[in-house]
């Protein structure tokens, strides 16, 4: 009854190779004859096929970047391999550990069987292939070298993820031990604190101006906590959307991220890396210069840089040089635009630039392990403010109880 379902589900499935080697995954189809049938024409003998249920089977993932970057390294091993374009997007797509990529990429093998390009089929997915891997693909496809471009694809995009996740490293490291920190101080003052406030009633003596502020502090939580995380939640929200919607907030955001000591460091030359990498493998694909600054613009990660790069792709396109742009936008260090300059006068542009990327991106990792040594006593400093204020407000009572008596 369910088999004659009309749209495709996914089935996760057991059988055998041709060596006999046990082999499982994950396939999509309307029925499970359509999916036993799919796994014969592959080779595969099929001994169990079971439909994936909403309650008990595998939950789906978001798809992340780093989806995204494995499966232009598979398709580009595959297709060096000499495997056929849809026979390779079957393979990868089988046995996922992403149910939802694996769909994604089912569903890309049904529009190139259906007549479309590699590039077609990709670019109805924006949200998951930019203009640069679908601008790529389509040069491969039109060169007839769709196995090298996707070599520079998967290259790129795991440089690029590479450093996105040092970036990230440097950013959610001391923001995490940060909140944990508030966390902690705040379960002081609501379960603890009034623990030590019973105490101190019996005392009969003035309490130092430390611990009643303390105090103070801990009934003010006591009574309004529910206003306090009302008021951050509103916050933040407020905060995401804004920022979502409004170009001049997230200008501003950027620009004070770039002149922040040591993040704004890293935030810098990481955006200098993206920019060379992107623009390194775009040349390298024959895409002329001033189409090749459009993507490498809407890659930059940030506003500031997306906005120069633009300037700087007007320039380009009424004659200047590229380095000259460079320099004139002034988010460029020297040795950036010489090595461009350099590039641009040998017709090297593409080798330079991904050196100037290697360059960046061996920066960051520096700057991001020395950036984790040194907040590493700092937080424990910010930690032992905090939790051991408290602790020295409420033990301070009964130190000076002591020297009374």
């Amino acid at each position: 009854m369910a088999e004659a379902a009309s749209k495709d589900v996914l089935f996760s499935w057991e059988g055998k190779d041709r060596k006999g080697k046990r082999v499982k995954g994950q396939t999509s189809g309307r029925s499970e004859t359509d999916v036993k049938r799919a796994l014969r024409k592959q080779g595969i003998n099929p001994l169990r096929v079971r439909k994936q249920s909403g309650l008990f089977g595998p939950r789906k993932k978001k798809i992340q970047t780093e989806d995204i970057a494995i499966f232009a390294r598979q398709m580009a091993t595959m297709m060096t391999a000499g495997l056929p374009l849809v026979q390779a997007l079957e393979l990868v797509g089988q046995g996922h550990d992403n149910p939802s990529m694996g769909e994604l990429i089912l569903a890309l093998k049904a529009d190139v069987e259906a007549g479309n390009s590699f590039s077609e089929a990709l670019s109805r997915h924006p949200a998951h292939f930019d203009d640069l891997f679908v601008n790529l693909v389509d040069a491969g496809e039109k060169s007839g070298t769709l196995e090298n471009l996707l070599d520079k694809v998967a290259i790129y995009k795991e440089k690029t993820e590479a450093i996105r996740k040092k970036v990230k490293k440097a950013l959610t490291y001391p923001a995490a031990v940060v909140v944990v920190a508030f966390i902690v101080t705040g379960i002081l003052l609501y379960f603890v604190v009034p623990q030590f406030q019973d105490l101190f009633q019996g005392f009969g003596a003035d309490l130092p101006v430390f611990t009643l502020f303390v105090i103070a502090l801990s009934e003010f939580v006591q009574e309004w906590w529910w206003i306090i995380l009302l008021g951050i939640g509103a916050v933040g929200f407020a905060f995401t959307w804004t920022k979502k919607r409004s170009p001049r907030l997230r200008r501003l955001i950027d620009r004070v991220m770039l002149r922040m000591p040591i993040v704004g460091v890293i935030l810098h030359k990481s955006a200098l890396a993206r920019y060379h990498r992107t623009l390194s493998t775009m040349f390298a694909a024959g895409v002329p210069l001033v189409e090749a600054l459009d993507p490498v613009a809407r890659a930059a990660g940030n506003v500031i840089f997306e906005e120069a790069i633009y300037e700087i792709r007007d320039e380009v396109a009424s004659g200047t040089q590229l380095n000259q742009g460079m320099q004139a936008a002034g988010l460029f260090p020297p040795m950036a635009t010489q090595m461009v300059a350099i590039g641009e006068e040998s017709g090297s542009l593409d080798a330079m630039c991904a050196k100037v990327a290697d360059y960046y991106e061996s920066e960051v990792d520096s700057l991001v392990d020395s950036l984790s040594s040194l907040l590493e006593p700092l937080i424990m400093a910010v930690l032992g403010i905090l939790v051991g204020g408290l602790v020295v407000a409420m033990y301070l009572p009964i130190f000076q109880l002591g020297q009374v008596v």
